[in-house]
């Protein structure tokens, strides 16, 4: 089975501690959702995953095409190589470029600059928006259009799991709704291997497979999809719950 597992992992900033003993399991073609208030460890939890935070305890594992690799340790340049990568909160685009050239410049990474037409065809086929704006410039398009464009960035690097840092940030809620429908099409179309991290807790659950409530940097609890999407009211509570 493909899949990245998390494995009772701590990590904080100097002597801070941020997560504590977090478990979970990514399943490959999941889509699966961390919820919580900010401050409560997402971030921080995603970008150990990527290499920026350091663990102080646990692992993270990658069992993918018969191998498994500890992440723990490695750089982010190594875990983009065996096929992670981010859509960073607040999206970071290159604003005084062309959409196109956002795109072509994520893909001109050596480890994926041989696929580059490729993937360029890829982004335009699945989000055919960013087509038709190709020559738009970045930081003239919408807030939604630009979350569109951080995604495809993305895809540039030819993923095998996407990690996405709050995507609603800065975003209607309508808008929110139009971007998780996007995320959710991408996922069924390529089966793409999804974790993100999101604070609009009822539209995440409505497109995530499972989800794990993070509370002061533990996992609070877990709620899968049996029939049909997970209940509100159990988020609800669950957040009721956490002090």
């Amino acid at each position: 089975m493909n899949r990245l597992i998390i494995e009772n992992l701590s990590a904080g900033y100097g002597a801070v501690s941020v997560l504590r003993n977090v478990s979970l399991e990514l399943n490959e073609s999941e889509m699966v959702a961390l919820l919580g208030m900010n401050g409560n460890g997402k971030s921080t939890l995603l970008n150990c995953v990527l290499g920026f935070v350091r663990a102080s305890a646990g692992k993270i594992i990658l069992q993918w095409d018969g191998k498994s690799t500890d992440l723990t340790r490695l750089a982010p340049h190594e875990i983009v190589r065996l096929g992670l990568s981010i859509v960073p909160e607040g999206r970071r685009l290159v604003p005084n470029i062309s959409v196109e050239d956002n795109l072509k410049l994520a893909g001109s990474n050596p480890l994926v600059s041989g696929r580059m037409r490729e993937n360029l065809a890829y982004c335009f086929e699945t989000f055919p928006l960013l087509q038709e704006r190709r020559h738009q410039i970045a930081s003239t398009m919408s807030g939604g259009q630009q979350q569109l464009l951080a995604i495809a960035r993305s895809l540039m690097t030819s993923p095998k799991i996407m990690v996405i840092d709050e995507p609603s940030v800065g975003l209607a809620p309508i808008v929110v709704r139009d971007v998780l429908n996007a995320i959710t099409q991408l996922r069924e179309k390529s089966n793409m291997t999804i974790l993100m991290a999101e604070q609009s807790f009822f539209q995440a659950i409505d497109v995530a497979s499972r989800a794990y409530v993070l509370a002061h940097g533990s996992i609070h609890r877990e709620f899968r999809r049996s029939k049909g999407a997970i209940a509100h009211d159990e988020i609800r509570q669950a957040m009721l719950g956490v002090h």
